[in-house]
């Protein structure tokens, strides 16, 4: 494979596409747009840790080069209160210090993460509305409304005097989104006289045939779901979907019993709702600290964790430390939501826990329970017929999801379709046509305690040998003339029992004793040739015990 070159930017009064996440993966969203110098950031969201990085719960996109480049960053327009759209901005702001622009709720949920964040306290966000336009530099910016699993989901239409382009963020049709408005289709149609040079486009759900669904036919099927059970229900779903949240009320309402959140990303979100006149008109959700006093089968609980994350209220539900819930068997759990590919078995594994206590579960395969936020294919087929873009390019999927919509595009005779990855900088040229002409650094990096540090960094390929392999620790306390002076210790991670421990020990004192009887008197003192000595012995141990080779450290004490 030929080596991208770097970016040059040596044509300033060309529009430039920078994605430094959100391409080849689904998550971790983050668009720069470049014009004469300066640059406009989109969206700066999460990914979450796998079983490729061990204890790590949160993944940023490296900004490594928008970071050198902070001087010239004009704003952060947000486009909706994703957690893969926003969730990395708490982290990485300090380092750019722009002004952050999002529409009411979105700004309620940022502001909130922020006060969590002491290298936050000057962040401006300025409060766009539905529809809202601003100009930031040479940007002029439209939202435009859409529908989506949250509350203000926008499109960016960005114009420069280079041409326009459209951002979608994500999206789907819904005729009836239950709580916001819906697609604003005649802003979208209008678009179609302006020679968009390119739509930025969710790839989620191309693999989809027909139409996602609405969130109206979930508010209808979740009524007669919850009636019929008689003992204590509980829902799992994202915090953010204010939309289901509304129809879990309705639900609730229908059936007799009390919204009970259990959860603190809940709570925030619907604080950040009923703030900007959402869930006004439903009755009023109870924390679970307040529910002591309700009898199960009058609660009807509202879980986060709906993706098996470790350490959500519905986790610790399912293994039994949760302080105030505790479910029975013949209680109901309900997973109101889609399996985010990779979260497969942290979703089983909640799940194994909660049948072993004899909880029924039910997802979407048994009900209508969820539909998802995303377009499936007659949708980008009516988006790309409404705006009439010039070029798709495909974003926020994994690489098949990128190659199947660039495919799709070219089959609905949109002109161009581009397939790019992360910190790949697209420039469109003076006939409009966009071409990859080079490359900036990306990457990923992990949040680690306090401090990001990158995926690939030899902190995280330590823990990555020391899962693999094991790690011990020999420890051994020699006289100046290299006899063993005290029993050789031996201590291990994720390699011996502890009662292996003492045999391991007096195994390998015979074999460093028999090599040690080898050295000739005067390299009795190199503290090296002893260590090489010690690993070999451990290395032929470990093979004999396990079958494996442990990383290991060698401690000599001389006495």
């Amino acid at each position: 494979m030929t080596a991208k070159k770097s970016a040059s930017f040596d044509k300033p009064d060309r529009l430039t596409f920078l994605p430094l996440g959100g391409c080849n993966e689904i998550g971790m969203n983050l668009a720069l747009y470049g014009y004469k110098g300066k640059w406009l950031m989109v969206d700066c969201g999460v990914s979450f840790g796998d079983e490729s990085t061990p204890g790590i719960d949160i993944i940023t996109p490296d900004i490594e080069f928008i970071a050198r480049n902070a001087d010239k960053l004009l704003a952060i327009v947000v486009t909706h209160a994703h957690e893969d759209h926003i969730g990395a901005l708490p982290y990485l702001w300090p380092e750019l210090k722009a002004p952050i622009y999002a529409t009411p709720f979105t700004a309620s949920v940022l502001k909130r993460k922020f006060a969590e964040n002491d290298d936050c306290d000057d962040v401006a966000i300025h409060i766009l509305p539905m529809s809202g336009t601003v100009k930031i530099g040479e940007f002029d910016l439209q939202l435009i409304t859409l529908t989506h699993s949250t509350l203000e989901p926008n499109a960016v239409v960005i114009r420069t005097p280079a041409g326009a382009i459209l951002h979608t963020g994500d999206w789907k049709l819904d005729p009836d989104p239950v709580v916001g408005d819906p697609t604003d289709e005649a802003a979208l149609k209008a678009l179609a006289s302006e020679n968009i040079l390119a739509m930025i486009c969710d790839s989620t759900n191309v693999f989809v045939e027909g139409s996602t669904g609405s969130e109206a036919d979930v508010a209808k099927a979740l009524i007669p779901l919850i009636k019929e059970q008689k003992n204590g229900v509980a829902v799992a779903c994202f915090a953010s979907n204010v939309a289901r949240l509304r129809s879990i009320a309705e639900a609730a309402e229908a059936c007799g019993r009390t919204i009970v959140m259990a959860g603190r990303s809940l709570r925030r979100i619907y604080e950040a709702a009923r703030e900007n006149g959402y869930l006004l008109d439903v009755a009023p959700f109870i924390d679970v600290r307040d529910a002591k006093h309700l009898p199960a089968e009058h609660a009807l609980y509202v879980c986060t964790g709906s993706q098996g994350e470790p350490r959500s209220a519905l986790s610790r539900i399912a293994a039994g430390d949760h302080p105030e819930i505790k479910f029975r068997a013949g209680d109901v759990v309900i997973f109101s939501s889609r399996q985010i590919p990779g979260n497969e078995k942290a979703i089983s594994r909640i799940q194994n826990r909660l049948a072993a206590s004899g909880v029924q579960i039910i997802t979407d395969k048994q009900a209508t329970i969820h539909v998802s936020g995303h377009p499936a294919r007659d949708e980008l087929r009516q988006m790309y017929a409404w705006v009439k873009p010039r070029c798709v390019i495909p974003v926020h999927g994994e690489h098949r999801h990128l190659v199947a919509q660039a495919e799709l595009a070219l089959s609905c005779q949109v002109p161009q379709a581009l397939v790019v990855q992360n910190g790949d900088v697209v420039t469109f040229g003076a006939d409009g046509t966009a071409a990859i002409s080079g490359q900036v650094p990306s990457g990923r990096l992990a949040l680690q305690g306090e401090r990001l540090v990158n995926v690939k960094s030899t902190t995280i390929r330590q823990l990555h040998k020391v899962i693999e392999s094991g790690y011990v620790v020999v420890s051994l306390a020699l006289t100046k003339n290299g006899a063993l002076a005290a029993p050789i210790e031996v201590s291990s991670i994720g390699m011996f029992e502890d009662d292996e421990l003492d045999g391991i020990g007096d195994r390998m004192e015979e074999l460093v004793e028999l090599e040690l009887e080898k050295v000739p008197a005067a390299q009795l003192g190199n503290d090296d040739l002893i260590e090489g000595i010690v690993k070999k012995a451990l290395r032929q141990v470990a093979r004999e015990e396990i079958g494996k080779k442990p990383r290991m450290d060698v401690h000599i004490l001389r006495v």
